[in-house]
């Protein structure tokens, strides 16, 4: 549809002066670039203020850098955040100083928002980011000997993956009946212990750093690419990619979840910029889903 300007003429039948149609357009822009602004939000308007991501240091970072670069090019500011140490990116979305964060799965965010009453939803998937095992004196799990130091996460999800590890390693039984894509498991439900580790519990960025005082630990990935570690190449025994509960996600406050710019910024990263990066920079390691 061709859309035309008439305009108007003078008393004697002739143009109009160009003043008055110069000014009749500049309205008519300055009203379209107006309701334009309305209708996408601040993350459109002409000097955008970027939507604030939180993500880890390490993989998300180099992700979300080239995710931002996408972004870019389809009009979206974005500005990652990297949360470091035990900062909790879901404790700064929930209080509003971020828009949105990339660091989770759907287990670990079901379990604060039972625990701590966030108002968050998860609105896309990203990758699936592996736990794994490493040691700096044992080339296998099975190589352990009794009574060995085992570091694990501290928080429930993420115990749950090493345990299962443990479990599918023949090490340790857990509890008839246990699902990981429904609960969670912790040490009161381990039922044997053949070998009797010694479990040692502690954050996951702990557990990076003081890989050396323990037999082995299970690290999760975003940590352990900060220490140097990739799962496929250096871990002695890596979580099964297969009907993994574990997929990583971005997660939104619940107000926020129908925003216009939300499937703008998944669309940047569900793109095959971010895809082909994922694939050829980790090299399997880290799993695209999407």
């Amino acid at each position: 549809m061709t859309t035309r300007f008439l305009g108007t003429r003078g008393a004697q039948g002739n143009p109009a002066p160009v003043k008055r149609t110069r000014l009749v357009l500049k309205t008519l822009l300055g009203a379209v670039l107006a309701s334009a602004a309305m209708f996408h939000g601040p993350a459109f308007s002409a000097d955008p203020k970027p939507l604030k991501v939180g993500v880890r240091g390490g993989v998300d970072e180099q992700i979300w850098e080239v995710v931002t670069q996408v972004a870019r090019k389809n009009g979206l500011a974005v500005e990652p955040v990297v949360i470091t140490g035990t900062a909790s990116p879901n404790e700064a979305l929930n209080n509003g100083d971020l828009e949105a964060n990339a660091f989770q799965h759907i287990p670990f965010l079901n379990d604060q928002i039972k625990q701590r009453g966030y108002k968050l939803v998860p609105v896309a998937n990203t990758l699936i980011s592996p736990i794994a095992f490493y040691s700096k004196k044992y080339k296998s799990l099975k190589d352990l000997p009794d009574g060995a130091r085992v570091g694990i996460p501290n928080d429930p999800s993420n115990q749950t993956r090493a345990l299962v590890i443990l479990h599918d390693q023949g090490l340790i039984t857990l509890k008839d009946g246990f699902d990981p894509a429904t609960g969670t498991a912790t040490l009161a439900d381990v039922t044997s212990n053949p070998k009797k580790l010694n479990f040692v519990e502690s954050a996951s960025v702990v557990l990076a750093r003081s890989l050396p005082d323990v037999d082995t630990a299970a690290i999760v990935n975003s940590f352990a690419y900060q220490a140097g570690l990739i799962a496929t190449r250096d871990g002695i025994a890596v979580e099964k990619k297969e009907n993994n509960p574990y997929v990583n996600i971005i997660a939104v406050r619940e107000k926020d979840k129908n925003a216009p710019w939300v499937p703008e910024l998944i669309k940047a990263y569900h793109s095959e910029e971010v895809r082909q990066f994922i694939l050829s920079k980790y090299e399997g390691s880290v799993i695209p889903v999407f």
